[in-house]
Formats: structure tokens, sequence, C-alpha cells
């Protein structure tokens, strides 16, 4: 697998491939969307709608998207965050890693998750944390078999939904 950062330049301005590529992914995860609600219509997400998520979240400082391609093929992305806007909360954080559903247990979620732990650990940082949704017990159950614990129940803050907060030791 070979993963590389989505510039910030391109996030304004996605080229068509990468931005079918990347709404082709979004889309294959419909059962996720449905739980979060980030999109109006889960059956129907379009490129327009992939391009402006990426740009709000390119948008935060401290922001970086990691695109996994198997094969040249897109099957993942990771966004990450260098700290979480709460400054009581220093660890950096995981705000997305999708895998392209038709690739759901081919362990790329799991090497795509070690390669954003191994950046952060080579950059000195202790500690890693994500938060699931509480609607999302496949997602619980995949990181804690890598080694994520609870450290807290809490609304996320952008959306007030309902999510567990857990974190790794590196």
């Amino acid at each position: 697998m070979i993963v590389e950062a989505l510039t910030p330049g391109e996030a304004h301005a996605l080229p068509g491939p990468l931005l079918t590529e990347l709404t082709a992914l979004y889309a294959s995860n419909r059962v996720f969307h449905e739980l979060s609600g980030d999109f109006p219509d889960p059956a129907d997400i379009r490129p327009e709608q992939v391009a402006a998520a990426l740009a709000d979240e390119l948008a935060q400082p401290g922001t970086e998207v990691l695109l996994a391609r198997s094969e040249g093929r897109l099957v993942g992305i990771a966004v990450t965050l260098a700290t979480h806007p709460d400054p009581a909360r220093p660890d950096p954080w995981i705000g997305l890693l999708m895998v392209d559903a038709r690739s759901h247990r081919g362990g790329h979620g799991s090497r795509l998750a070690a390669f954003v732990e191994d950046r952060f650990r080579a950059a000195g940082r202790t500690g890693l944390c994500l938060a699931v949704l509480e609607n999302n017990p496949r997602a619980l159950a995949f990181w804690t078999s890598l080694g994520y614990r609870e450290t807290d129940r809490r609304r996320d803050l952008a959306h007030g939904r309902p999510c567990v907060v857990l974190r790794k030791a590196l």
C-alpha cells in the first residue's frame, strides 16, 4: 500500500479523476454515512459534496489528508489533526479513516492506521485519539482491536452526535 498526502492546493481544485475516485470511495460507505448524517443523501453522494467536505477539513490548521492506494487503486483515506480543537486534548487525532467498502476486511484499514500511528510516533507524539459514533459498533470493534481504549464519552464538536473517545499510547 502506498500512502500520499493530499496537498492543500489540490483540495481547492481536485483533479477530475481523483475527485471521481474519492467520490466512489465515499459512496461505497453508504452505511457509515447513514449513521453519521454527514451527507444529505447517503445513496447519492456527489463529487461537489466530497470536494467541499475535504476543503472544509483542510481549512482547519494542522489537518492532513492521506490517500492510500493498493495496486494503483484508491482504497482508503485518513484525515488527521495535529491537535484537537479542544486545548485540553493535546494529542493528535484521526478525524476520519475510511476504506473503500469493496476492500473491507482486506487489511487496508489496519495498515493505514499503522501508517498514521508511525508518522505521529516519528514526530515524537506519545498518543493518538479519535472519536467513534456510539451508533457504530463495527468501528468501535475495529479500533479496539488495534489497541485503542475508551477514555471518554461526549458529543462531537461539529454536530453534537454521541461519541466514544478512544486513545492509544504510541
